[in-house]
């Protein structure tokens, strides 16, 4: 078990990594477009992009590499999978062209759940497919939240963001479809057999505080209401993951 989890340590590490690095490859102009993100390495100069493209490749291609090795064919699988999705597909396919980027996007935080069953030989198990479910419908709240915030941002980059193609209420329904939907899947989760009350209490609580901050955003889409429910989609996610960890030891 424990050499399981540092073969996915190491591994997820890597491919995260690469796949980070290469979206801030190909988006260093449009970043520079964005006073969020105008101050990033690739953006000022300080870093050289084909470094960074030459670094980020050879880690994603590590990390395969080393789960083959290691005899774990689906961890690999999920691996490269994450990385294809998030660079290939939500990167350089959808998020320029399209306002389902980060709804099809989202499918890369759930090959990253995948990726954590394959490491135990697990990936089919009916809690790791809930919780990429979870990851999926997470990811549009947590993105339309921080592209409301950084709305005049986007519109500059000329991103097709929900909030910026839409008018705000029609982004913020969907907002909420999405908190409401994560929920019902960390509330989903409580059922299987490995956890019980120590997971169900916490995350019925965090589940209540996110579609709180995504209802009060209805009547007030301002930035600092966006952000707060970009901050608390973060934190619900890690109590949920947290949960999990505890409840399946308790």
């Amino acid at each position: 078990a424990a050499g399981d989890m540092a073969l996915l340590l190491v591994t997820g590490t890597l491919s995260a990594a690469g796949a980070s690095a290469l979206n801030q490859v190909w988006e260093r102009n449009r970043d520079g477009d964005m006073k969020r993100t105008s101050r990033r390495p690739l953006v000022t100069g300080q870093v050289e992009a084909r470094w960074v493209l030459g670094a980020a490749v050879a880690m994603i291609a590590l990390a395969v590499g080393l789960a083959l090795l290691a005899g774990n064919a689906a961890l690999a699988f999920w691996l490269a999978a994450g990385a294809f999705i998030y660079v290939g597909i939500y990167t350089i396919w959808l998020k320029p062209r399209s306002v389902w980027n980060v709804v099809i996007g989202g499918a890369a935080g759930s090959a990253a759940v995948l990726s954590g069953g394959a490491a135990v030989g697990q990936w089919s198990d009916p809690g790791v497919i809930v919780l990429a479910l979870l990851l999926f419908t997470w990811s549009p709240t947590h993105f339309w939240s921080l592209a409301l915030a950084y709305r005049a941002d986007y519109q500059r980059a000329g991103v097709p963001m929900l909030p910026v193609v839409a008018a705000p209420r029609r982004a913020i329904f969907w907002m909420l479809a999405h908190a409401l939907a994560t929920g019902a899947f960390g509330l989903l989760l409580a059922g299987h057999s490995a956890l019980g009350w120590v997971y169900l209490v916490p995350v019925a609580l965090a589940t209540l505080w996110l579609v709180r901050e995504s209802v009060r955003l209805i009547g007030h889409y301002t930035g600092p209401q966006a952000m707060s429910v970009f901050k608390v989609s973060n934190i619900y996610l890690s109590i949920v993951l947290l949960a999990v960890c505890i409840g399946t030891l308790a």
